[in-house]
């Protein structure tokens, strides 16, 4: 059973949430304020958190870059209707996506197993192997999956779910253009809506960790209006 943790400082929101994600057979832990959920999960982490941005105490941003800095686990983030400036800084600080309020609960529920799906797709300890999950090294790129590990001219390199799949997905076949419609389909649960922002912001968060093992990384081309590209260095 996959623990969720939901963290907003609106209690009708904690309260109809966990009991859609509870009939759902997620165990579920609720923390009104971001310094809460904090201290909660330096004792133990759950599974996936959703957090709400606007919070007392320890807002969503401030908790995202703490967690960061030591776990890759999936993030949610809860974002008012207008707020598209926190959206695009919070995936590039490392969410995995995130929910407009007002929000459907059933989409919630659909997104949360979109990213567990892609969780245990590359971290589970007994998978065949595959083209997706064999070890993969393209030039100075080493990624294995079973280890959700990644490694670039040695340096690991920390990247969350989502990060990992899109590097795979161009790495699989150097000098071929993807589509942000075909980077969708592999970052995204089919029944799930993002915009081609959404990919945009993951790609410039991709590089930019790939900078901190090399400044000079340009191995993923933009292709204006098409798509990307791995260039295998």
């Amino acid at each position: 059973m996959s623990k969720i943790a939901l963290v907003d400082d609106d209690r009708n929101i904690l309260t109809s949430v966990a009991m859609t994600l509870e009939a759902e057979g997620f165990e579920v832990e609720t923390y009104n304020d971001g310094q809460a959920a904090l201290d909660a999960f330096n004792k133990k982490l759950p599974d996936m958190a959703v957090l709400d941005i606007k919070m007392p105490r320890m807002d969503g941003m401030d908790l995202l870059q703490r967690l960061r800095q030591k776990t890759t686990m999936p993030v949610i983030f809860l974002t008012s209707k207008d707020d598209e400036i926190d959206e695009v800084l919070g995936l590039r600080m490392g969410a995995d996506d995130y929910v407009k309020k007002p929000f459907s609960q059933r989409l919630l529920v659909e997104r949360i197993r979109a990213l567990l799906r892609r969780q245990d797709a590359v971290s589970g300890e007994v998978v065949a192997e595959t083209e997706d999950t064999k070890v993969m090294v393209r030039g100075e790129l080493r990624m294995d999956p079973l280890r959700h590990s990644v490694a670039w001219k040695g340096k690991d390199v920390s990247l969350t779910v989502t990060e990992f799949l899109l590097l795979q997905a161009l790495a699989q076949r150097p000098g071929f253009v993807k589509s942000r419609d075909q980077l969708m389909d592999v970052a995204y649960d089919d029944q799930v809506y993002v915009d081609d922002r959404t990919i945009d912001s993951h790609i410039k968060r991709l590089r930019k960790k790939m900078r901190t093992a090399d400044p000079d990384f340009s191995a993923i081309e933009t292709l204006y209006g098409i798509g990307y590209r791995y260039n295998e260095e």
